[in-house]
C-alpha cells in the first residue's frame, strides 16, 4: 500500500502571511491537528500544529490574530511522496515522533497529508485484510508505541533516540525527500 492510497488530498493550508487565527480556524472547520504553511508559490515551507498555536498564545499572551504564523510554525518539515510505501511513513513517524506528514509533489507543493489516524482508520475499514495480514496491525501498534515511548522518555530524562533509531534518522535526513528533524520543544517564539 502506498501513501496515495491513504492520504487526504483536499488539504487546507495557510500562507506565511497569515496569522495563527487563520490556522486555528482551518483546524476547527476541518477537524485537523496540523496545517501546512506555504509560500507565495504554494511550496511547503512549514507546518503549524494545534500545540504550536497553544504554546505561542500562552508564551506571547496575545490574541491569535496578532501572532504571525511564522513565529509558531516548524520550518523543518518531514515529508514524503505519494509513491512512498507505508513502511517508510511508519519509520518517519517513529524516528521524528510526528503524527502527520505532508505529501509533496516534485515541485515541493503540497499534494496531500497522511496522518497516523489515516493509517489506523484505513486498517479498521479493511479489517479482513488487517486480520489476514497481522503485520500491518503490528506496524501501527509499533509506530504508536514508538511515538509515545520516545516522548515520555525524552521528557523524563532528556534521552536521545536509540542507536538504531539514530542511524535510521541520519539515513532519512540524507534522503531526497526528508528534511532535517525539527525539535518539537520550543523556546519562546
Amino acid at each position: 500500500m502506498n501513501v496515495a492510497d491513504l492520504m487526504t488530498r483536499d488539504v487546507m493550508f495557510c500562507t506565511i502571511h497569515d496569522s495563527l487565527n487563520s490556522a486555528a480556524r482551518i483546524m476547527w472547520d476541518h477537524d485537523c491537528g496540523g496545517v501546512p504553511v506555504v509560500d507565495d508559490e504554494k511550496k511547503l515551507i512549514g507546518l503549524v500544529t494545534d500545540r504550536d498555536i497553544c504554546m505561542a498564545s500562552y508564551l506571547q499572551g496575545r490574541p491569535l490574530a496578532e501572532i504571525p504564523i511564522r513565529l509558531a510554525m516548524s520550518p523543518k518539515v518531514i515529508t514524503c511522496a505519494a509513491t512512498d510505501n507505508l513502511a517508510m511513513v511508519h519509520r518517519l513517524m517513529r524516528v521524528y515522533e510526528v503524527h502527520r506528514i505532508p505529501v509533496i509533489d516534485d515541485g515541493d507543493r503540497v499534494a496531500g497529508i497522511v496522518s497516523l489516524s489515516d493509517i489506523v482508520n484505513a486498517a479498521r475499514v479493511d479489517r479482513a485484510t488487517a486480520s489476514k495480514n497481522g503485520s500491518h496491525a503490528s506496524e501501527i501498534a509499533a509506530t504508536i508505541t514508538a511515538i509515545c515511548r520516545q516522548r515520555v522518555s525524552a521528557a523524563s530524562n532528556g534521552a536521545s533516540p536509540s542507536a538504531p533509531d539514530a542511524v535510521l534518522a541520519g539515513a532519512i535526513a540524507r534522503a531526497p525527500r526528508a528534511a532535517k528533524p525539527s525539535s518539537r520543544k520550543r523556546k519562546s517564539p
